[in-house]
């Protein structure tokens, strides 16, 4: 079974950066694209950034670009989303999700429960 665990949120002030985390055990990691996305209260699902798998490459949605980083460990079975520039628009529950293809059109599977990120001053 493929397990998504995620981490690192938090509090942060506006302007300030996270770095979030997440843990896949249950398959090879570099085998799979993989994305993370949030959800606000009353929002809809918005994917943020996306990584293929070997040597594929890099998506970020346009209102992310230049702020979101994504990068992933296979040895370590991580995948990473670096946040920086961050406004009170970004505070939302941010999940992490598995899958196959090419980045940013990929059947996501495998999704973790999340971790709340809130900016706030």
């Amino acid at each position: 079974q493929v397990q998504l665990v995620e981490s690192g949120g938090g509090l942060v002030q506006p302007g300030g950066s996270l770095r979030l985390s997440c843990e896949v055990s249950g398959v090879t990691l570099a085998d799979y694209a993989i994305g993370w996305f949030r959800q606000a209260p009353g929002k809809e699902l918005e994917g943020l950034s996306c990584i293929s798998s070997n040597h594929d490459g890099t998506w970020h949605a346009d209102f992310v670009k230049g702020r979101f980083t994504i990068s992933r460990d296979n040895s370590k079975n991580q995948v990473h989303l670096q946040m920086s520039s961050l406004n009170v628009e970004d505070t939302a529950v941010y999940r992490c999700a598995t899958g196959k293809g090419t980045c940013p059109t990929v059947h996501f599977n495998s999704w973790g429960q999340g971790t709340q990120v809130t900016v706030s001053s």
